[in-house]
């Protein structure tokens, strides 16, 4: 049996896998080895035919998640994957399980939290919940899966607006947008989500399996754009500019990105 430090992994009798990443106290910020943790479960979930439904969740009551650890690291990520962290990897698995993958959102899903929440297949929200990004105030986005997915689900105005802008959206906004299936009041959230768990029960395993990898196929290009922009972002980590995202972030102060721009020859 596989024991977790970052995460917990649950299967219920009822043939679902809760995968719930278990850092309340950093608002449930992933760091390597909560990626690769995640990776390892949504692995062993994915391809378990007792399994029918995976919902991926966070622990307590404040947050989703909350994005990449920038405690976690000092400045740097910790040598996992193009950009440090394995995040492609994790993005293309919640993918690529051929079952239904529940996001339960009971709180903050910004950044990277809230791209988990895009890519999954559905997602189900408190009336407590807020989305949003927060990249380019820290120097860093997601130029593959968070952005290009993001416009075919919101519209390419109102992604470029959530991306460019970093503002909050509460959970009846970001219905509004598309951006989630359903909103309950937040007492009522596991309550609903057990119910459309129960209701993909009852559909045909293949049949959904099919469906899954029909919508993957019009979008599959974006795995391209998607390595692509993680090496590139990957050499962007290490310019001063993005760097002075994180030392304001950590030394709670406002980046001042416009002095390490980097000017164009001649400039």
């Amino acid at each position: 049996m596989t024991t977790y430090q970052d995460i917990t992994y649950e299967v219920r009798p009822e043939g679902v896998a809760r995968i719930t990443i278990n850092r309340p106290d950093k608002y449930n910020a992933f760091r390597g080895q909560t990626v690769d943790e995640l990776i390892h479960a949504f692995q062993k979930a994915g391809w378990d035919r007792e399994i029918g439904v995976i919902v991926l969740s966070g622990a307590g009551e404040k947050a989703f998640c909350t994005g990449g650890d920038q405690s976690a690291h000092d400045g740097q990520y910790d040598g996992r994957g193009t950009i440090g962290l394995p995040v492609e990897d994790l993005q293309s698995l919640i993918r690529d399980v051929p079952k239904p993958v529940i996001a339960r959102v009971q709180g903050f899903a910004i950044g990277g939290g809230n791209v988990l929440a895009t890519i999954c297949d559905l997602t189900i929200a408190s009336d407590k919940a807020q989305f949003g990004q927060v990249g380019p105030k820290v120097g860093s986005v997601d130029p593959g899966f968070g952005t290009a997915y993001l416009a075919r689900i919101v519209g390419e105005k109102k992604a470029r607006e959530i991306w460019y802008m970093c503002r909050r959206y509460t959970a009846a906004e970001a219905l509004a947008l598309g951006l989630v299936n359903a909103v309950v009041p937040h007492e009522e959230l596991d309550a609903e989500v057990d119910r459309w768990c129960a209701e993909l029960m009852e559909r045909s395993p293949g049949a959904l399996a099919l469906a899954k990898r029909s919508f993957n196929a019009d979008t599959e290009s974006i795995r391209g754009i998607s390595s692509m922009g993680m090496h590139a972002l990957s050499l962007y980590y290490d310019t001063d500019e993005s760097k002075e995202g994180g030392n304001a972030f950590r030394e709670k102060r406002k980046p001042d990105f416009r002095k390490h721009a980097q000017k164009k020859p001649g400039g």
